[in-house]
């Protein structure tokens, strides 16, 4: 390989223009991300499904990361790292065309497939984008970088609910459940798909815009990266790439980390919109509980900030890490202790239980958490690095796997608590199910005090 292409990543001049182009990027990702959270009381409504039923919105969408991680990375493997992201911002557009014909059919089937699509897409991005930014600079401010793409991401997760709910549930207070259940058959079909047209509108601009962006990367100064220098992985098969990559310990542990990791994002994100709509945050327009996933984007944000801020002049993203486990545990056990009928009042918005707020406040406990745990996952892997992000890029399989256990465990819980008698709040399965991500803060703490270390299955 040339020597242009080894000294790009320790370039600091050569780093400001990929970053650039790579923080766009992270911007479309996340508001194509983040318009799952409001999305699933939405399909819950419009294509009459239960609560255990609307999270395959998250499983459709995430289950494409683990399917299309490593023909991801093959995609990455013979077009390159700034064609790769190209095909995948085209992919990402299909599936948003998708939801055209889907709205119109008015079929869930449909949307799971045009979200499967768009995460496909959003795959083989991840698995092009992720790499560029741990190499394109020193490693111990890899978190620091990861931490601006990720302030662009849920800066668009914040604005994505917003805009939705403004474009497309401006009138949800007219779709309420209860009026749609008086209506007969047919009256109840014609106003069902009037609400589901809705999206048709929005989701076609976007899929447009998305086009454009992939044209426009054809022409960006966006350089291409060597990470096999020494040649090492240059005649292995992909097969062989993999078998290799899991004798390191540092990535297999990071995997499950991310994986544990992605449950308690994904969650928080995901489920506060339906958990503040069974604790009736409805707000006077009706449906407020439709933006609460921009809480839980607004503190993954602040926890971005910090991380730029900190890292690594103040403290180091393994101690970063540490803290966002620890915060996480606390956060979770609160949530579940605390009864929704303590309430707050913030400026500009409706009143809100406080459990509310600590949902959202989790995005701060998990800001970090990304930034942190691919650069250790990642280092010392030399060539096996692209095959590495694919298999990390396979861990966000936590985001679609956990959102159908919660909807599930709140489903058995408040039919146990009515077949109980047992009407109070406290004790929704909505509030309990948040137990699930435990395991996740706890597999945090191990890999930011040891995991991460590990360079041998025989000798730790």
């Amino acid at each position: 390989m040339s020597q242009s292409k080894s000294t790009i990543n320790n370039t600091p001049g050569n780093t400001i223009i990929p970053m650039v182009i790579l923080t766009s990027l992270f911007f479309i990702l996340g508001f194509v991300t983040w318009l799952n959270g409001p999305l699933i009381p939405f399909f819950e409504l419009a294509c009459e499904l239960t609560q255990s039923q609307a999270y395959f919105v998250a499983f459709a969408f995430y289950i494409a990361y683990f399917v299309m991680a490593i023909p991801s990375s093959w995609v990455i493997e013979k077009v390159g790292y700034k064609n790769g992201v190209s095909v995948g911002l085209v992919v990402i557009a299909f599936g948003a065309f998708m939801f055209y014909p889907a709205a119109e059919a008015r079929t869930f089937f449909l949307f799971l497939v045009a979200l499967f699509i768009m995460g496909t897409g959003l795959a083989i991005l991840q698995t092009a984008a992720n790499p560029y930014v741990v190499v394109i600079g020193p490693r111990e401010s890899a978190a620091a970088r990861i931490s601006v793409l990720g302030i662009a991401n849920k800066l668009a997760g914040f604005i994505a609910p917003l805009v939705l709910t403004a474009l497309v549930l401006s009138n949800m207070q007219e779709y309420t459940a209860d009026k749609i259940a008086v209506l007969d058959f047919a009256a109840k079909s014609a106003v069902l798909d009037s609400l589901a047209l809705q999206l048709q509108t929005p989701y076609l601009y976007m899929g447009g815009i998305i086009l454009v962006l992939a044209a426009l990367v054809k022409l960006f100064p966006l350089p291409e990266i060597d990470l096999d220098e020494d040649g090492n992985v240059l005649n292995l098969s992909v097969f062989k790439q993999i078998v290799t990559a899991f004798k390191y310990p540092q990535l297999v542990l990071g995997v499950l980390t991310l994986l544990l990791y992605m449950a308690a994002e994904v969650l928080a994100g995901d489920s506060i919109g339906g958990f503040g709509k069974q604790l009736g945050v409805y707000g006077e327009d009706g449906n407020f509980y439709l933006k609460l996933t921009s809480f839980t984007m607004t503190a993954m944000v602040v926890g971005y900030i910090l991380g730029i801020t900190l890292i690594p002049k103040y403290i180091s993203q393994v101690t970063a890490l540490k803290a966002s486990g620890i915060l996480g545990l606390l956060l979770v056990i609160l949530i579940v202790l605390i009864s929704p009928t303590i309430t707050v009042q913030l400026p500009g918005i409706p009143i809100v239980p406080v459990v509310i707020i600590l949902v959202a406040l989790l995005g701060l406990a998990n800001a970090l958490c990304w930034p942190a745990i691919w650069p250790m996952a990642l280092q010392d892997l030399g060539g096996y690095t692209k095959i590495a992000s694919a298999i990390l890029i396979m861990g966000i399989i936590g985001g679609a796997i956990f959102p159908l256990l919660y909807g599930y465990l709140v489903e058995t819980i408040n039919l146990a608590n009515e077949a109980n008698g047992v009407t109070e709040t406290a004790k929704s399965g909505n509030q309990i199910a948040y137990l699930i991500v435990v395991p996740s803060y706890l597999m945090i703490l191990f890999y930011a005090f040891k995991g991460h270390k590990y360079r041998s299955w025989s000798r730790k």
